[in-house]
C-alpha cells in the first residue's frame, strides 16, 4: 500500500524541504530534478509540491502538467493520491473538469491537470493565473508549453518543480534549465536508482536487463549522453534461430509502406508468450527498377499470411491509400503508433528481454540491425536509410508487441 511508505532517501528530503524557511534554498525560485528510471524522483516531487502549496497558501490555484493527462493520472497521481489522503488531506477529483481540490485544515488548493503533448497544448493553459506549476516529465514537453506554464505563475511567492529523464545532451530542457541553473534560480537534484528506499536489488536488476545502449545510458545511469553507433548493439543477427516448431496463438503482419523507397512487411506468430519474425516481403524499387501499385502489394501480404488468419495488419499510418486498398480487401488494419523514439525504446526492450525474436528466415532485416545507426548530426534519429524492416518492427512493437496478449486488437482502421 502506498500509504507503507514511511522512509525517504536523503535525495528525497532534499525535494520534501528546499522551500522550507529553515532551507539553505528556499530563496530559490525552482527546483529541477533529473536522473534514472525509478529513482523516486516523480513521487518527491509530487508530495513536495501539495506540501508547498497548503503551506505556503491559504488558497490559490496550481497546475500539475505531464506529457498526457492520462501519464501524468497514472506516473504521478496513482501513487500520490492515497499518500495524501493517509496525511488526512481530503481530495476531490472532477475527471470531466481536470481538476483536483485538496482540502485540510480549513485551507483549499485547486490543482488544474494539464497535458503537454504538442504545440498546440501551450493554448490550453494561457490565461490561468498559478502560483505554482509542476511539470513531469518536462523534457518530453514542447519547449512552448513549458515556456507557457512557467510565465502563468505571476503570484508573489510562486515557484517551480521540474521533473525528467535525461536526453540528448542537445536538447533545449538540458541547455536553457539544468545548464543555466544559476541564472534560473534553480536547485538541482540529480537522481540514481539508490535514491528510491523502495527499489529492490532484483527489480534494478531487471532495469538493467531491459535497457541497452543509450536507453542504457540514459535510462538506468541517467545520464545526458548522445545516441551514437548502433541502434541495436546489442543484437546479434548470426544467433537468429530458426522458427519455432508447433501451433502459434495469432499472426500479425507489420507494413513499412514505399512508392520509390523499399516497401518490408514482417509476419509475426505469437506462441508461448514470445511473438517472432516468421517470414518477410522486401521490394526495392530502386533496385529492381520498377514501382509496385496499391494491388500488387495487397498481393505481396497475400502470399506472405499464406493462408492464416491475421489478427492485425499494423501500417505506417501515413500510408492512406495502401490503407485503404487492405481495408476494402476485409484487412484488419491498425494505424501503427509511429512516435520514433518510444517505439525504439519499446523494441530494443522486447528484443533484449526475449519477447521478440527475429529468425532466420527473414535476411532483410537481419541485414539491416547490422546497418541501422544513430544520426548524430540529428541528434535522437537513425539515419534514414536501412531501416525499412525496422521501421516495420518498431510498428509491431508499438502497436501490438508491447500489448498484454490476452488483450483484444487495437483499434481497426475503418471509414472515415
Amino acid at each position: 500500500m502506498t500509504n507503507s511508505i514511511t522512509c525517504f532517501s536523503n535525495r528525497q528530503r532534499q525535494v520534501l524541504s528546499w522551500w522550507h524557511p529553515e532551507s539553505p534554498h528556499q530563496d530559490l525560485d525552482a527546483i529541477i530534478c533529473d536522473g534514472a528510471v525509478r529513482s523516486g524522483k516523480t513521487f518527491a516531487c509530487g508530495l513536495s509540491f501539495v506540501l508547498w502549496a497548503y503551506t505556503a497558501f491559504e488558497t490559490g490555484q496550481f497546475a500539475l502538467c505531464g506529457k498526457t493527462i492520462l501519464s501524468l493520472r497514472r506516473n504521478l497521481l496513482q501513487s500520490l493520491l492515497p499518500y495524501l489522503r493517509w496525511l488526512g488531506f481530503d481530495i476531490t477529483m472532477r475527471l470531466s473538469q481536470n481538476t483536483m481540490t485538496v482540502r485540510r485544515n480549513g485551507r483549499e488548493q485547486l490543482f488544474y491537470l494539464f497535458g503537454g503533448r504538442d504545440e498546440g497544448s501551450a493554448a490550453l493553459i494561457q490565461g490561468v493565473t498559478l502560483c505554482g506549476v509542476l511539470l513531469d516529465e518536462a523534457a518530453l514537453m514542447p519547449r512552448s508549453f513549458v515556456e507557457q506554464a512557467c510565465a502563468r505563475c505571476s503570484v508573489p511567492g510562486s515557484r517551480l518543480w521540474f521533473n525528467c529523464n535525461p536526453e540528448a545532451p542537445g536538447h533545449w530542457f538540458y541547455t536553457d534549465w539544468i545548464q543555466r541553473r544559476k541564472q534560473r534560480r534553480a536547485l538541482y537534484l540529480h537522481f540514481t536508482m539508490d535514491d528510491n528506499p523502495a527499489m529492490t536489488p532484483r527489480v534494478r536488476a531487471r532495469y538493467e536487463r531491459l535497457y541497452t545502449g543509450v536507453f542504457y545510458d540514459r535510462f538506468v545511469r541517467g545520464r545526458w549522453v548522445a545516441a551514437e553507433g548502433l541502434v541495436y548493439d546489442f543484437f546479434d543477427p548470426a544467433a537468429a534461430p530458426p522458427p519455432p516448431d508447433g501451433p502459434f496463438d495469432r499472426f500479425v503482419v507489420s507494413c513499412d509502406y514505399g512508392t520509390r523507397n523499399p516497401s518490408s512487411f514482417g509476419l509475426w506468430g505469437l506462441q508461448a508468450g514470445i511473438w517472432y519474425r516468421l517470414r518477410e516481403y522486401y521490394h526495392d524499387a530502386r533496385a529492381a527498377g520498377a514501382q509496385k501499385t496499391d494491388a500488387e502489394y495487397v498481393d505481396a501480404l497475400e502470399a506472405l499470411r499464406d493462408g492464416r488468419t491475421l489478427w492485425a495488419v499494423v501500417v505506417d499510418p501515413s500510408a492512406a491509400s495502401f490503407i485503404e486498398a487492405l481495408r476494402r480487401k476485409g484487412y484488419p488494419v491498425v494505424p501503427a503508433k509511429n512516435e520514433v523514439l518510444t517505439g525504439l525504446r519499446a523494441t530494443a526492450g522486447l528484443l533484449k528481454t526475449g519477447r521478440l525474436v527475429v529468425c532466420n528466415t527473414c535476411p532483410n532485416i537481419l541485414r539491416e540491425f547490422s546497418l541501422y545507426r544513430w544520426d548524430t548530426r540529428d541528434g535522437d534519429i537513425p539515419h534514414k536509410e536501412n531501416d525499412h524492416a525496422m521501421d516495420d518492427m518498431r510498428y509491431f512493437a508499438a502497436t501490438v508487441a508491447t500489448r498484454p496478449t490476452s488483450a483484444k486488437p487495437p483499434a481497426i482502421a475503418t471509414d472515415r
